[in-house]
């Protein structure tokens, strides 16, 4: 490529990428305040504003393992060019405001590894694909919701036998001070795993431009541009993912919302120390209905729960396919 041109691309590469990082947090600002707003302890604002500040500092708290995961271990980084890296990026950001225009709840983090596939493989074929970090993310897209709604049930019992004795009234006033605490945690988790997964295609595109030299690491300023582009993304909002996730799956009490919170939180710290990318969706989707199921099954509304579900099974693929097609696109020019 023409050395003159090499550099606005990747510019404009690098563009699209904090986009998307932005749009992750538009479409995922639910995640992190939907609870907190369906149980009116925050006003809407005042939530997002919450949730954006966390969101932000989550990089003092995390390593970067997630990054790397994405970066070198879902497709091989010599596959990597600027065409693979626009196909993966329109991928996602085409399937996330797809799913944002109808208010489903689908997951950023597995459009864009479901792009990032469909890129490379178009490119190289199925042996560019990395199979152990494949893996681990497809194993994580059943494990992360699940385990997400046990832990949540579990706080449910164990928070309602700490409170038994304790007057209704008083409960509620307690839970809502938690609730601030659990939702700071919450989008703790949600700016550590999510942010990365920018990180690691930038820092990959980098890579295979010569650019970090012969090793593979994020670079700082790529760290803060794209906490910076979540965290301002989540305080624009992102109210019918909102509406869907804190009142059509189930009615959230404050007690309610601090475990759901809580539940989400610990499923993301591990993953992300574990350097494995899972959906903030399909977590806090599986605490809230766990949360739901320990008042009574009939508590959770299963049809909304089930057309969540097959849009968690459709991204990767749909993604994907997208992703494909804009690569092939780039052969064009």
């Amino acid at each position: 490529m023409d050395p003159a041109l090499a550099f606005p691309l990747l510019v404009a590469l690098i563009g699209v990428a904090l986009l998307f990082d932005f749009l992750n947090g538009l479409h995922d600002a639910a995640n992190s305040i939907a609870t907190i707003v369906s149980t009116r302890v925050l006003r809407p604002q005042y939530a997002v504003a919450w949730a954006a500040f966390f969101n932000f500092i989550a990089f003092l708290f995390f390593g970067l393992h997630v990054a790397e995961t994405v970066g070198k271990g879902i497709v091989d980084a010599s596959v990597i060019d600027p065409g693979v890296i626009f196909g993966a990026l329109m991928g996602a950001i085409s399937w996330n405001v797809i799913t944002w225009m109808l208010g489903i709840p689908s997951s950023s983090s597995h459009a864009l590894i479901g792009g990032l596939l469909g890129a490379g493989i178009a490119k190289a074929g199925v042996e560019a694909v990395v199979w152990n970090g494949v893996t681990k993310t497809t194993v994580a897209i059943f494990l992360s919701p699940t385990i997400g709604m046990f832990v949540a049930l579990l706080l449910v019992l164990i928070t309602s036998w700490f409170m038994r004795r304790t007057p209704a009234n008083e409960a509620d006033r307690r839970f809502r001070r938690m609730q601030m605490v659990s939702a700071a945690l919450y989008s703790l988790g949600h700016g550590g795993n999510d942010a990365q997964k920018t990180m690691g295609i930038i820092a990959v595109l980098l890579f295979s431009q010569g650019m970090l030299g012969g090793t593979f690491y994020v670079p700082f300023w790529v760290v803060i541009t794209c906490q910076a582009a979540m965290g301002l993304g989540t305080l624009m909002g992102g109210w019918r993912i909102v509406h869907t996730m804190g009142s059509k799956i189930t009615r959230l009490t404050p007690a309610q919302g601090f475990c759901a919170e809580t539940g989400g939180a610990i499923m993301l710290f591990s993953a992300t120390w574990l350097g494995i990318p899972v959906s903030t969706t399909h977590t806090i989707t599986g605490a809230i209905v766990g949360v739901g199921a320990a008042r009574r099954a009939t508590a959770v509304r299963w049809g909304v729960a089930g057309n969540i579900v097959i849009a968690w099974v459709v991204t990767l693929p749909a993604a994907a396919l997208i992703g494909a097609a804009f690569y092939w696109l780039t052969l064009a020019f």
